[in-house]
């Protein structure tokens, strides 16, 4: 899934005065808050969603609740490829109390701040088998004790390598960063390669790269709560070096600087790049043959590497939401029970290879085979790491993109950056 990072003009706290039953949310019988009796509404329904999210599994979803509904028919209303643009597009729309949005595919990193302006309602835990879900999954979707969206999709990055490649070279994937440098360094130039790449342009998805690196050191950009930066340590410090080194010594290309997910992606299935940090879904996409694509069976997908051992990727993934202005809330709610069963999360994995959050289906046999990098991805899931949960996280973002992104083009020095950084950051907690 694509991340996003900020839009000046985007409402945050500013707007946390607005409550879901001031935001037009009108009930309809006695029930806790999200409950089929509190909510408002039987007809046809909207369901936005980023386009990278709709893939080949969407539309025989839709057409089979349409076909059970015919009364209550779903509208998919694609989103923009792009994060920011998804992001800009939804808040534009909330923020005018529209009703064209009833059901929401929410990254994870945007509960807060739409539970906090009103815009999505509160739903209640019982109506969901939380217990069977990935509990970081879960977590991510809960703000301020309550659940503000289903969890549907979660997801971890995982290393992708030219399996063909090091097989030729008698070697394997790297688990460490020494490994993933030497490698990166030394075997990509001699099959003409680049040696690794991620997400580099200054966006979300550098925060996610940079995140990963700071907390596989062990280190942190803020305090669990969100309330104190911690960024202005030794580990963050070697977090940064791992990245600069490799724009430095060249094992990391400086075309990779414009790099977000797709142009990553690209490059990896066009036989540029040994390695490559990305989410699950290019796994599926990789894996079929076409035009462009001449890595399909020739490649894996590890954890990510840490400076010792493994390291730790940022918690990505998706919720379902209910937008405060639906005028069918009840049916968006049958929607997203029907989007998270386990049958319906099963076909997404199989024809979207998308991660679901029932756990059980990471360790389904036939599942397995067909993804063998499912164990490696629960325990990925398990140990990832979420982005702050604080309605301030995408100036959080931006501030990081940017200047991270000045580091990696080596126009300012790790140990400045991150001072600078930690006092930038600390001015946008303080502000907020």
């Amino acid at each position: 899934m694509k991340v996003s990072c900020f839009r000046p003009w985007i409402v945050t706290l500013a707007a946390a005065a607005l409550t879901a039953a001031g935001c037009g949310l009108t009930r309809t019988g006695a029930g806790p808050a999200g409950s089929p009796a509190s909510l408002s509404g039987i007809g046809p329904i909207t369901f936005a969603t980023g386009e990278l999210d709709t893939g080949s599994y969407l539309p025989s979803l839709l057409a089979q609740w349409n076909r059970a509904h015919p009364r209550q028919r779903v509208t998919l209303i694609r989103l923009p490829d792009d994060a920011d643009d998804q992001l800009a597009q939804l808040v534009m729309n909330l923020q005018a109390s529209s009703d064209a949005y009833d059901v929401m595919s929410l990254d994870v990193i945007w509960t807060a701040e739409f539970a906090s302006n009103g815009w999505i309602i509160p739903l209640s835990r019982s109506l969901f088998p939380l217990s069977e879900f990935l509990r970081p999954a879960v977590e991510t979707a809960m703000y301020h004790g309550k659940l503000w969206a289903a969890p549907f999709t979660s997801n971890a990055e995982l290393l992708y390598y030219r399996s063909d490649i090091l097989a030729r070279a008698g070697v394997r994937p790297p688990k460490t960063w020494a490994q993933l440098a030497e490698l990166a360094r030394t075997i990509a130039p001699k099959f003409g390669l680049w040696g690794y790449g991620g997400q580099f342009r200054a966006y979300e998805g550098l925060t996610v790269n940079f995140d990963e690196a700071v907390q596989s050191a062990g280190g942190s950009i803020l305090s669990p709560a969100g309330t104190q930066v911690t960024l202005n340590s030794p580990q963050a410090r070697r977090g940064l070096a791992f990245l600069v080194s490799g724009f430095r010594q060249g094992w990391i290309p400086r075309a990779a600087l414009s790099f977000d997910e797709q142009a990553s992606q690209n490059a990896f299935e066009q036989g540029k790049l040994l390695f490559l940090n990305n989410w699950p879904y290019v796994y599926g996409q990789a894996s079929r043959p076409g035009p462009g694509n001449v890595i399909a069976g020739k490649f894996g997908a590890e954890a990510l590497p840490g400076p010792q051992g493994p390291g730790s990727s940022a918690l990505g993934g998706a919720n379902l939401a209910i937008s405060a202005f639906s005028r069918h809330q009840r049916t968006a709610l049958a929607f997203i029970k029907f989007l998270t069963s386990e049958a319906v999360e099963r076909q997404v994995l199989i024809n979207g290879s998308l991660p679901p959050v029932w756990t059980r289906l990471y360790h389904q046999p036939a599942l397995v085979r067909k993804f063998p990098y499912l164990p490696v991805l629960e325990r990925a899931i398990l140990s990832a790491t979420p982005r702050p949960e604080i309605p301030e996280y995408n100036q959080l973002s931006l501030a990081i993109s940017s200047s991270v992104h000045r580091a990696l083009m080596l126009k300012e020095s790790v140990g400045v950056t991150i001072a600078q950084l930690s006092r930038e950051l600390r001015e946008i907690i303080r502000n907020g």
